[in-house]
Order: structure tokens, then sequence, then C-alpha cells
């Protein structure tokens, strides 16, 4: 299936594999089941989410897809704000016929399903914050305002190498130059300006989320990286504190991009979240 219209309402039922597009949104499907939608990290794409995919198919029907302005789908003229994520993940559902659905957010995908949760908790069953931010210290706010003013600098692909030492277990970089290489290349094949409007995201996170009131109601499963330096250990369980009912896990030995580097692990937790 080609970049086209969403699929008809009668196939997604049955759905084993198909990918297209819907105002914009490039996405994938894989799998039957209760539908369950993934969010992906700044600067990836929904490849990021080919081990969970190949997990979560046999439960779930997977839907996947691109941010504005990564990968495949649309970059909208303008700056980018928290709420045309919220809204473009909104407007998918609807094109492909779900009301609710469980939802899944990684990194800045973290941020865009909390604050999806908080305008349209009537449209979730569950609700996973993977890896995210939630309220950084002073310091950590300086950090990444460093970063942003680097890559608005010098462009985005200064801040790569240093990426994948805080994505990336030195042992894990040593040993799998190949997918260090793919997700290098990801990266360089961001387009500046949609990265940039994407990643300043982060350096007013606090501020985005104001916006958003109300109260998580759905069960929600808030999980760390262990060695996670940016989205800490600590974060999550300030969040999993802050939301009530919320499970907690920190992954022993994960940095960023855990769910990558080791799958294994990760799957499971989600699995015994999503289908509990």
């Amino acid at each position: 299936m080609g970049r086209g219209k969403a699929m008809p309402a009668e196939n997604r039922d049955h759905v084993s594999h198909a990918e297209g597009a819907a105002n914009e949104t490039h996405y994938r499907l894989e799998g039957a089941g209760p539908p369950l939608a993934l969010i992906h990290g700044v600067g990836l794409d929904l490849t990021m989410w080919d081990a969970q995919a190949e997990a979560l198919a046999p439960h779930f029907q997977v839907i996947r897809y691109d941010l504005l302005g990564h990968g495949e789908s649309g970059d909208p003229p303008g700056e980018r704000s928290l709420g045309d994520f919220v809204g473009q993940l909104a407007a998918l559902l609807d094109a492909l016929g779900h009301d609710r659905v469980a939802l899944a957010g990684f990194s800045i995908g973290a941020l865009i399903a909390r604050a999806f949760a908080l305008a349209h908790g009537d449209r979730l069953t569950k609700l996973a914050l993977l890896y995210g931010v939630y309220k950084r210290s002073p310091e950590q706010d300086a950090a990444i305002l460093a970063r942003i003013a680097q890559a608005e600098r010098e462009g985005p692909r200064a801040l790569i190498e240093a990426a994948m030492e805080r994505w990336f277990s030195p042992a894990f970089r040593a040993a799998n130059p190949p997918v260090i290489a793919q997700i290098r290349r990801r990266l360089e094949s961001n387009r500046p300006g949609a990265f940039l409007k994407a990643y300043r995201i982060f350096g007013r996170s606090e501020a985005e989320m104001a916006a958003y009131t109300g109260a998580i109601d759905c069960p929600c499963l808030v999980a760390a990286g262990e060695k996670d330096p940016g989205s800490t250990p600590e974060m999550a369980r300030a969040l999993a504190a802050d939301v009530p009912g919320a499970r907690l896990a920190v992954l022993p030995g994960h940095r960023h991009l855990g769910p990558l580097e080791d799958p294994a692990p990760f799957n499971a937790l989600l699995l015994d979240f999503l289908a509990g």
C-alpha cells in the first residue's frame, strides 16, 4: 500500500501489514487485535519500533507512524508546538477509524502521549510513558538548552556523537557498529529545520505541558532506563508518583535507547502491562 488514503474501515480489523499516509502522516499497521499506537523519539522515525512491532503484532494491531517533520511525514510550515503533535495523533486515529487505543510514547513521544492523555483521555485504554523527561532540575534545563543552542548554531549533526554516547552503552556501541551506523544515518538524514522545531519542545517542555490540565485516569506505566542520563530514573519516579495508580519500572543497565539496545526485557514489560 503506498502513500495514499487511510485504509477502508472494513479492512482494519484483519490487518497483517499495511502502509500508507493520512493527512500527510506516514504510518504502518502490523498485526490484528486491539489497537496500539507507538510514538517514536525526536530525530528518529517509526523504524525505531521494529523489535517492539515484531513482539506486539501477534497480540495487537500495532500503529506506528512518523512524527511531523520526521521520516516520510509532512513538515507543515511555521514553528512547532506540542499541540501540533497531539493533533497529528488525533487526526491519524480518526482517519484509521479508531475511537480508543492503547498508547505508548518514547522520549518526546512520552511528552506527546502524556499531553494526549490529558486532552483526549476518553480515547485511551492504557498509557505507557517510556524514557521521558519530567520536572528537570535547573542543571538539566541548562544542559538541554545548551544542546539546542549548539544545534541552532552548528546544525543538528553537531549533536549526533554525544547522542550516541547518551543513548547506547559503550559495550553495545563497540559490539554493534552496523546498528550504530544505521541510527547515525537516520539522524544525518533529518531535515534540519524540522528537527529543530521538534527539539525546541524539549527546552520548553514544562511550559508546553502547562497547557494541559486534568488527570490521567487510565492504567499507566512509567518506565526509565537505570543509566539514562537525560530521562533519568528520578524523573520516572517523580512522574509515577504524580499519576495515581501508575506502575513504575526501571530497567537495569538501560541507557536512553534501551528499547533498541536490549529489547527483550523492554518488550516483556510492555506486553505484560498492555495485555494484563
